[in-house]
């Protein structure tokens, strides 16, 4: 019998066997242990597929570079594909109502926007998703100021003439957004609201574009994210007149804020967070939640949001939620004082 051991064929059928029964006589813990030390996330996850960022949005804004941050840093961590995918339009409403039909697995999520989660569902009355229903928040990412830029053309040098300039000639100033109730329109018409003014409104698919048409001087002022505006004003493709939060901005602090430019405490500070298709496994969420809190805290990406304009925030998702609910109060209660309606 032992004869039969001589030959290489032979040898590695008995020792294939001589480790399977090893194997089985493992305790099922120290077996299971085994599997999760080759996978991080649950039932191996994300190692069996791409994982999508959708984001709203066309590519080059705030929201794009964001969630291309975070892509580069999961990839890396996770050392699998995470990439970012651009669905624009209705003011962020494709991409949002695209994930919230996704599989719910974990393998598309969403970069939410302020504007999506919790100004559409108040100010447009046919909606195609439901915030409550329709997703699972797994963490807020970052917040920022914005900044409100004018043109070359018009001539304005600083708040003030931005004002007198819209009192002067109603209707006649016109202004760039990336789409209908978007942070941007509902910050400029709470603006408009405050100085008692009129002005045209101009709705692209991004921010990108229409600070393109910005510095073309096709239109007359807008409101964008710190980065981006910054950039532009640096380049001299426009002129950058004040920042949206109640103190100045470490990025720019020769700007004034809006309060101190004649707008009496006026502040609007946009958001971004993380969220998957309803009915994704808890396990997933938990394990999501774990992995972009841990990222948003380490001091690389804090700093790379900071170059961006961005301060971390990072929660839990019931956090999340709850934010997210309290923020579609507070815009509810904002557009109804305000008598807000999208063109």
């Amino acid at each position: 019998m032992f004869k039969s051991l001589k030959t290489p064929i032979a040898r590695r059928r008995v020792a294939t066997a001589v480790a399977a029964a090893a194997l089985a006589t493992l305790p099922l813990s120290a077996a299971l242990a085994q599997v999760a030390a080759q996978h991080p996330g649950p039932g191996g996850y994300p190692h069996n597929g791409r994982v999508v960022i959708v984001v709203p949005f066309a590519a080059g804004g705030a929201t794009d570079i964001v969630a291309r941050l975070l892509a580069d840093e999961m990839t890396r961590r996770w050392e699998t594909s995470v990439v970012v995918d651009n669905k624009a339009g209705a003011g962020g409403g494709i991409g949002t109502e695209f994930v919230a039909r996704a599989r719910p697995d974990g393998y598309t999520l969403l970069l939410g926007t302020q504007t999506a989660l919790a100004v559409n569902p108040t100010i447009i009355k046919k909606l195609g998703y439901n915030v409550d229903r329709d997703f699972a928040p797994v963490t807020q990412l970052a917040s920022t100021p914005l900044v409100l830029l004018a043109s070359n053309k018009s001539g304005v040098r600083t708040v003030q003439d931005l004002v007198a300039a819209i009192k002067s000639r109603p209707d006649a100033i016109s202004y760039g957004t990336s789409g209908n109730a978007t942070s941007q329109h509902l910050t400029t018409l709470m603006l408009l609201s405050r100085i008692g003014g009129k002005a045209v409104h101009v709705p692209y698919k991004g921010s990108s574009q229409s600070l393109v048409d910005l510095a073309g001087n096709q239109i007359d002022m807008q409101f964008d994210n710190m980065t981006t505006a910054l950039a532009f004003a640096r380049n001299g493709q426009a002129k950058a007149l004040a920042v949206t939060s109640l103190t100045r901005t470490e990025l720019q602090p020769d700007l004034p804020t809006l309060a101190e430019s004649g707008v009496s405490g006026f502040e609007a500070v946009t958001w971004l967070g993380l969220l998957a298709p309803a009915n994704t496994p808890a396990a997933v969420v938990s394990w999501l939640n774990k992995e972009v809190v841990g990222a948003l805290e380490s001091p690389a990406v804090k700093a790379k949001l900071a170059a961006q304009g961005f301060t971390p925030k990072p929660m839990t998702p019931e956090g999340f939620r709850k934010f997210i609910h309290d923020e579609t109060m507070k815009f509810a209660e904002l557009i109804r004082t305000n008598n807000i309606t999208i063109d």
